[in-house]
C-alpha cells in the first residue's frame, strides 16, 4: 500500500472543487447525492468512474445533461464493476506498453451501484472483480431496496420491511428473510480492503475511502443510504434516520483488512434502542401492531448479537 495521504479537513473537504454536481433529479433528502460527492471530495486524484443502472444513474445522465465532471462509464444494471474493470485493466496494459499520453498521471478506478445492482444482479460480476482484485473501488448505495424500478425488495431489504413485492397486510408483516452479509462475503475473497461507512459520520467515511484509494487492489465499500421515498420518512430527516441506523448499531461502522482484520470504528457513546430506529419509519410501522411486536424484540437480539460478533473478531483478529 502506498503512503497514507492526510486526511483532509473539514475546510478541505467541504471547500473541494465538485465533480458531482448538485443539479439533478434524486429525490429530495435522497443519501445518495451525499455519499457520492463525500466519496469524491475525498481525493484530488484524477477519477474513472462507473455506475450502474439505478436512482443513481437514471437521475444524473439525463441526456444531453450530465451531473458527472470526471470520467464516466454506465453500461446496464449489473456490470458497473466489469465496466470500471476493464478500464482499469486497459490503463495498466497501455501503461506497461508506454503507450500513455500522460504516463504520471494515475486515476483512481471507482464504481456505484445500488444494492440492488450489487447484493443481486451484479453479485457475480462483482465477485469476479473482487477475486480478480483489480485495482478499483467498489460502492455500493445502500437503500435496501429497487427504489429506481418500484420499491421492489432485494436481498439486502431487511426483514419485517414492507415492499411492493413483499407488502405488509392481514397475512404477511412484510420481508420474511434477514438482510444478506455482503460485507462477509466480500472480505472472504481476502480483498485488501473492505468498509462499512455512513455519510453522517463524514469523517470517518472519507478516511475510509482515503484508505482505499491508497490501497492497492480491490476495495469495497457498503455505504447506508436512507431511502426518503421508500423508508418512508421526511426529507428533511435523512441524517436524523442515519444518526439512528449508526446509533443503533443496526449498520455498524467498521473495516476488514486482508480479508481477517477487523476494526470497529464508531462505538456511539449512547446506543439507541432499535426500536426507535424502526419507528422512524413508515416501512416498520407495522411492526407495531401486537400481532407482530415479536418481530421488535427478535430484531434487538439479532442486533445486539451481531454486535457482539463483531467485537469477538475485533478482539481475535481472526
Amino acid at each position: 500500500m502506498s503512503e497514507m495521504k492526510k486526511i483532509k479537513n473539514l475546510k478541505e473537504f467541504s471547500t473541494s472543487a465538485d465533480r458531482f454536481e448538485g443539479a439533478n433529479l434524486l429525490c429530495p433528502g435522497c443519501a445518495h447525492s451525499i455519499i457520492v460527492r463525500e466519496v469524491l471530495n475525498a481525493t484530488n486524484d484524477d477519477l474513472v468512474l462507473a455506475a450502474s443502472t439505478g436512482c443513481l444513474e437514471v437521475c444524473t445522465a439525463v441526456y444531453p445533461y450530465t451531473s458527472w465532471d470526471a470520467s464516466w462509464i454506465h453500461i446496464g444494471f449489473e456490470n458497473g464493476s466489469t465496466a470500471v474493470a476493464g478500464a482499469e485493466a486497459m490503463y495498466k496494459a497501455l501503461k506497461t506498453k508506454g503507450r500513455l499520453k500522460q504516463p504520471d498521471r494515475n486515476p483512481k478506478f471507482i464504481a456505484f451501484g445500488g444494492d440492488g445492482a450489487s447484493y443481486d444482479i451484479g453479485f457475480q460480476w462483482i465477485s469476479g472483480c473482487m477475486e480478480r482484485n483489480h485495482d478499483m473501488m467498489y460502492v455500493v448505495l445502500d437503500n435496501e431496496v429497487y427504489a429506481n424500478t418500484g420499491g421492489q425488495r432485494s436481498s439486502s431489504t431487511p426483514i419485517g420491511a414492507s415492499a411492493t413485492t413483499t407488502p405488509a397486510g392481514k397475512i404477511s408483516y412484510g420481508e420474511t428473510r434477514n438482510k444478506k452479509d455482503m460485507m462477509g462475503i466480500m472480505a472472504a475473497h481476502n480483498i485488501p480492503y473492505a468498509a462499512q461507512v455512513a455519510p453522517n459520520k463524514w469523517k470517518d467515511m472519507v478516511k475510509k475511502i482515503q484508505h482505499g484509494m491508497n490501497t492497492e487492489g480491490a476495495v469495497f465499500i457498503n455505504a447506508v443510504s436512507p431511502c426518503t421515498t421508500e423508508w418512508k420518512f421526511d426529507p428533511k430527516d435523512t441524517m436524523h434516520l442515519t444518526d439512528l441506523a449508526t446509533d443503533s448499531l443496526v449498520f455498524p461502522l467498521y473495516e476488514i483488512i486482508d480479508g481477517h482484520e477487523l476494526n470497529i470504528t464508531y462505538r456511539p457513546k449512547n446506543v439507541v434502542p432499535v426500536e426507535e430506529y424502526l419507528a422512524a419509519q413508515g416501512r416498520f410501522r407495522h411492526l407495531f401492531k401486537d400481532e407482530y411486536k415479536y418481530l421488535i424484540k427478535e430484531w434487538q437480539e439479532r442486533v445486539d448479537k451481531n454486535w457482539e460478533y463483531l467485537n469477538r473478531r475485533e478482539e481475535a483478529r481472526v
